[in-house]
């Protein structure tokens, strides 16, 4: 069974930083494309940043130049470098995994999710 779990949420001041990592088991993030998600109170679920087989990465426009996803050096880990934290990336964030080489838009094709680790970003 696929499993991904989360690390590295916290409480941050606006402009701080935070790197968020997800450990899987059962899956090989280098062979798919993965993904961080994120969901605010009251809010939809919206994808942050994926990153394909290739390397190609997409970003959504709230994060671009600030936010960087990439597969770790360790085995079977997916990172999230957050920099110029802002109130409104205070959200649950959640890796996200396909069994596919290039990435889907929006959340379809995504079947393992992991359980989230909470960004609070305070001004």
């Amino acid at each position: 069974q696929v499993r991904l779990v989360e690390s590295g949420g916290g409480s941050v001041q606006a402009g701080g930083s935070l790197r968020l990592s997800c450990a899987a088991s059962r899956y090989t993030f280098s062979t798919n494309c993965v993904a961080w998600f994120r969901q605010a109170p009251g809010k939809e679920r919206e994808g942050v940043a994926r990153i394909a087989v290739d390397g190609t990465t997409t970003y959504a426009d709230s994060v671009k130049g600030r936010f960087v996803i990439s597969r770790g050096n360790a085995k079977n880990t997916l990172i999230l470098q957050m920099d110029s934290l802002k109130p409104g990336d205070t959200a649950m964030y959640y890796c996200a995994a396909t069994l596919f080489d290039s990435c889907p838009t929006g959340n379809r094709g995504f079947g393992y999710w992991g359980e989230g680790t909470q960004v609070t970003v305070t001004s």
